[in-house]
């Protein structure tokens, strides 16, 4: 009986601990890319909704570099040159186009919603991951959520200085820099500073990049630019 029990015990311990190192799983993420399950999603909330950014707010300027090679990928994953963003972020966008007119000032935009596919071929194609976002989380581009832009003055539609360009992979590209001319430094947080007070968040590293604090209230998606 004695030595049952203790065969027993031997054998549910090693089950227990092959049980403890069994690899479990990931959950796989949730992507919407049924075109038709989008707009019922748009019908349930419109929140939901993808937004054309040029639609909306006309005198904004497009620079989609995702469109074209222009871009440190060399490598154009859109078939057209369009910026869209959900409901809440463009009306925010709104705002802040409306408070920067007032200072002579406009945004110009690099990238905004980012289909799910476009991320995969990104980060796919690229010879350092740490550059491009990862796959297996998505990003708050394909949520619609991301915005990559910067300042133009509206008089001449001319770019106003910043520490880098687009997707620069410098130091220098930190929200938070400080060895800068005061000019630079002053128009980068000009941008930094009528984003957040709209409900965006820069990325540290990126001084271009702004995330809309209720990203994660809405779906990866993976609907093409065409469809919208």
């Amino acid at each position: 009986m004695i030595k049952s029990l203790l065969l027993f015990l031997l054998c549910f311990g090693f089950v227990s601990l092959s049980a403890q190192h069994k690899k479990v799983p990931s959950a796989a993420i949730k992507v919407i890319r049924d075109y038709d399950v989008y707009l019922k999603s748009c019908e349930e909330n419109p929140g939901n909704a993808l937004l054309e950014l040029k639609k909306e707010i006309p005198d904004l300027v497009l620079d989609i570099r995702y469109a074209t090679t222009n871009n440190f990928m060399k490598l154009a994953v859109y078939k057209q040159a369009r910026a869209f963003a959900r409901k809440p972020v463009t009306n925010q966008l709104k705002r802040i186009q409306k408070e920067l007119r007032k200072k002579g000032y406009g945004l110009k935009i690099y990238d905004s919603y980012r289909p799910y596919t476009a991320t995969k071929t990104l980060y796919v194609k690229a010879s350092d991951k740490n550059f491009v976002a990862n796959p297996k989380q998505g990003s708050r581009h394909n949520r619609g959520c991301a915005v990559d832009l910067s300042l133009i003055y509206l008089k001449t539609g001319k770019d106003v200085p910043m520490p880098t360009p687009y997707d620069s992979f410098s130091a220098k590209a930190a929200a938070a820099y400080p060895d800068l001319p005061e000019s630079i430094k002053k128009n980068r947080d000009l941008l930094i500073r009528v984003m957040e007070t709209h409900g965006f968040k820069v990325l540290h590293n990126e001084w271009w990049h702004f995330d809309f604090k209720g990203w994660k209230n809405y779906d990866l998606m993976d609907i093409p630019f065409e469809k919208l």
